[in-house]
């Protein structure tokens, strides 16, 4: 697994976007459950292995009353099983969206960065990366570390000052584009917004699209990366900004 827990970003070549006449760099992010997974492979873990009471748990998310970091802390604190198992369980389960391999394939040939920024917990997102034989993508995820006395969790991407809410997509976000970066995202939920508020090109489905739709936030339908790899091609290739 590569995290990206360090903002170790690249600096763009400046033959592909920072000299004068060129456009900027793309990089490429997607958001992992319900996105670039077809699953939400938290909740497949959650119906396998947590308590019965999960399902209460995020109805008060839903209703405002506990935030995502404490959602999420809650539930898998109730998990017993350790992590080989849920790793296995999610490589027999779960799936990424078609086109994705594609995407991902189209960046490392052309060397552009392609990451995942989730809110989700590093062990499962990598459990799917190497089940489908994708190795070094960056995950900027929550570090999940598996002790005798339960799972401790480290939040590497907060808010200044906003450490309560967990990691923050649109810090990392902000982080690509100071370095110069087009970014390219993908995402489906309310915790996505902030991401997409920032992003140069956003791919949403659900939530996320319907956010974006009341607050004018401009966005493609996104149901499988296929649309993206076309958008982040045509901008590669072409230097073209997608319509």
């Amino acid at each position: 697994m590569t995290t990206g827990k360090s903002f170790r970003i690249p600096s763009p070549d400046p033959q592909s976007g920072q000299q004068p006449g060129w456009h900027p760099a793309p990089a490429v992010l997607t958001d992992f459950d319900d996105t670039a997974a077809a699953q939400n492979v938290a909740e497949l873990l959650l119906d396998r292995f947590g308590h019965a009471s999960w399902h209460e748990v995020r109805q008060r998310f839903r209703d405002g009353k506990v935030t995502l970091k404490e959602y999420q802390e809650i539930t898998f604190n109730d998990i017993q099983a350790d992590r080989d198992a849920m790793r296995g369980y999610v490589m027999e389960n779960a799936s990424f969206r078609p086109y994705f391999r594609e995407l991902w394939d189209y960046c490392q040939a052309r060397d552009i960065p392609m990451a995942i920024v989730s809110h989700g917990l590093d062990f499962y997102i990598d459990a799917l990366l190497e089940k489908f034989g994708i190795f070094g993508m960056p995950i900027y995820a929550v570090d999940a570390t598996f002790t005798p006395q339960g799972l401790a969790y480290q939040y590497n991407f907060p808010y200044p000052g906003q450490e309560h809410l967990g990691n923050s997509k649109g810090l990392v976000v902000d982080r690509f584009r100071d370095q110069g970066y087009h970014v390219f995202y993908a995402g489906d939920g309310a915790s996505d917004l902030e991401a997409a508020e920032r992003a140069d090109v956003v791919f949403a489905h659900r939530t996320l699209a319907k956010q974006c739709g009341e607050r004018q936030i401009p966005f493609q339908e996104f149901n499988d990366f296929q649309g993206m790899l076309r958008a982040v091609q045509g901008y590669s290739e072409n230097g073209r900004r997608p319509s």
